[in-house]
């Protein structure tokens, strides 16, 4: 079983935080693998530091766990919320994974956002229905 964090990270003006990697297309919510041995919590806090430059200093929110079997088999996302308040803007650790951070209206999110993005903010922001799937 593998299994990810992420986050819906907001400001304050209630935009929510969408990154684009270099390796592969799609904006997705700023997160990554929990590695071995590793608290999801804690690999929450690495993830947003090097994708997203953010660190954080309240308690997130716990949004769910959802199965990603559709995209990679026995695979699993914990997603987090931060609003403003829990976060603090800080230089991003990562170097040429990342190569646009976008603050975008999570009512409507761009075309080019991940299904499970779309879903994600869907659910959370437009009162939306989960199914269980990333």
């Amino acid at each position: 079983m593998t299994l990810g964090v992420r986050a819906m990270l907001e400001d304050s003006q209630g935009r929510v935080l969408l990154v684009r990697h270099t390796y592969t297309s799609g904006l997705f919510l700023p997160g990554g693998g929990v590695e071995k041995g590793e608290i999801a919590e804690v690999s929450l806090r690495r993830e947003l530091i090097e994708e997203a430059g953010a660190e954080i200093v309240g308690a997130p929110r716990l949004i769910g766990i959802y199965s990603n079997h559709r995209v990679f088999p026995n695979d699993h996302v914990v997603l987090y919320r931060l609003d403003a308040e829990a976060w603090q803007a800080r230089e991003p650790t990562s170097r040429g994974e990342i190569s646009q951070r976008l603050w975008i209206d999570p009512v409507s999110p761009p075309e080019d956002a991940t299904p499970g993005t779309k879903r994600r903010l869907a659910e959370v922001y437009g009162g939306g229905v989960s199914d269980g799937y990333w």
